[in-house]
């Protein structure tokens, strides 16, 4: 097959590293900045550029969410008629409800995907071929959805170390997404903001670095992100005011029964949620 990748990024660039070295498949690569094209051939990350779109089988769109919508949309008529394309942005409802039908109606099989990898540092220079490695590939499936195209996916996340692929719809993606992935940076970037994070020098160890690992983010990427899903992530936001409240009234009282309490359901709940992931990767549950 020929496979596409539109974006070079940290994400779309580990995409085609890994295409290149994990699968017999061509590697065509796209972004604006022509250096990087050169530099990824050089390292031969990719066989040459994606100059035209009706040439690859599969497409993967690399680009931030309200650019993947226009580029989606401006392109529509440039992929053949069967192709594959596949967005893998942060959130799938705006993306579907912008060009599901679309596609459908030009014969070109969309597909919403969302590769759960990441690293908190940018650009093509920090792609890694190892980067989806054990990670999970969720996909977003419609109405209008071919099956064989799902499938197609499938088979290539599994290619390239993807070692559980979710299927879900749109929805219910964009719910746990706003709080397993934006609700993290939010909390983050909140967490870094007390003036005693001017003090740390010396005071900080791994629970620090956890805290602020994903503060150091791309602002106008989750803005965008935040927005495009924002009735969720406002009552995931909702939620930890409420949790947080307990605990500060609880403080505030010297109620320290009930800051226990709070303190050892946390705990509880951790442990139920690492039982639920050890049962999902045994493939016990």
């Amino acid at each position: 097959m020929i496979l596409g990748v539109v974006g070079m990024g940290l994400i779309g660039g580990s995409l085609c590293r890994a295409f290149k070295q994990y699968t017999p498949h061509t590697v065509l690569g796209w972004t604006r900045n022509q250096k990087t094209i050169a530099f990824a051939m050089s390292v031969e990350a990719i066989d040459g550029p994606l100059d035209d779109l009706s040439r690859p089988d599969v497409v993967f769109v690399a680009l931030p969410p309200e650019a993947t919508i226009e580029y989606l949309k401006d392109h529509a008529a440039d992929f053949k008629p069967g192709a594959i394309v596949a967005d893998i942005c942060g959130v799938k409802q705006p993306i579907i409800d912008a060009v599901d039908q679309l596609y459908h109606d030009r014969g070109v099989r969309y597909v919403g995907t969302h590769p759960m990898a990441g690293k908190e540092v940018a650009g093509f220079a920090n792609s890694d071929v190892d980067l989806y490695k054990n990670a999970s590939y969720i996909i977003t499936p419609t109405a209008l959805t071919d099956p064989d195209a799902v499938e197609t996916l499938r088979d290539l996340a599994g290619a390239i170390g993807f070692t559980r692929v979710e299927i879900t719809d749109p929805v219910r993606h964009d719910t746990i997404i706003s709080y397993t992935s934006q609700l993290a940076h939010v909390v983050s970037s909140a967490y870094i903001k007390s003036p005693t994070s001017a003090l740390t020098l010396g005071f900080t160890a791994g629970s620090f670095q956890d805290m602020t690992r994903v503060a150091k983010l791309d602002p106008d990427m989750w803005t965008a992100l935040f927005s495009l899903n924002r009735g969720p992530l406002l009552s995931e936001i909702d939620t930890l005011i409420a949790n947080l409240t307990e605990f500060r009234e609880a403080l505030g009282e010297d109620d320290l029964e009930k800051v226990r309490a709070l303190l050892d359901r946390g705990r509880a709940l951790r442990e139920e949620v690492l039982l639920r992931q050890h049962l999902h990767h045994t493939g016990t549950d």
